[in-house]
Order: C-alpha cells, then structure tokens, then sequence
C-alpha cells in the first residue's frame, strides 16, 4: 500500500511565493517519476511538473521559469517552488508517484493567488 501526502499550500499574494511539499510511502521502494498536477475549478486536471528518479524534469510552458520541481529520491519526496504567482495558478496540486503501471495520487493542497 502507498500512500501520498502533499502539504505547503495556502493563500498568497500575486507575485508571491510558495513552496509545496509530498511524501510518499509505503510498499514500493523508488518511484520512477513524481510530480505535480493542478485542477481549477470546471477545469481538468493538468500536468504542472515531473521529475524522473534519475532528475530529468519536464515542465508545462505556462510555469517555466516560475516554478522549480526537485525530489529526494532516497526519501521518496518531491517539492515544487512556484514563484512569481499569479490568480491563475490557483488550484487543487495533486501529487503524484508514479511506478512500473501503478499511479497513485494525494488528496491535494489547495494554492490560492490573490490579486
């Protein structure tokens, strides 16, 4: 069983900062890739970042250069830094913790950016 636990989200200011946090625990021992999904209201949920276990990352155009994703691989962690903000970042971040065919996700942090 795993399970996966995001925290760091809350209100902020546009053009503040943040900084998102996920652990993830249980029976498998390495995730291959983790990363960062957002859900707005009446929106699907979208790809915000991932990061590979060997640190390769892949970023959505709309958060390059504001947002930075990195893991502790020995701890099975991933964080993001999301700076610069702005009131269309707010959402649902979703971790997940990908490994061989199974994808497991968090309950989700909520960001809300103020304008």
């Amino acid at each position: 069983q795993v399970h996966v636990v995001e925290s760091g989200g809350g209100l902020v200011q546009a053009g503040g900062s943040l900084r998102l946090s996920c652990a993830a625990s249980g029976s498998i021992f390495s995730f291959n890739v983790m990363g960062w999904y957002r859900q707005a209201p009446g929106k699907q949920r979208e790809l915000v970042a991932s990061i590979m276990i060997g640190g390769s990352t892949n970023y959505a155009d709309y958060v390059k250069g504001r947002f930075t994703i990195s893991r502790d691989s020995a701890y099975n962690t991933v964080y993001l830094q999301m700076n610069s903000l702005t009131p269309e970042d707010t959402a649902v971040y979703y971790c997940n913790a990908y490994h061989g065919a199974s994808s497991y996700w968090g309950q989700g942090t909520q960001v809300t950016v103020s304008s």
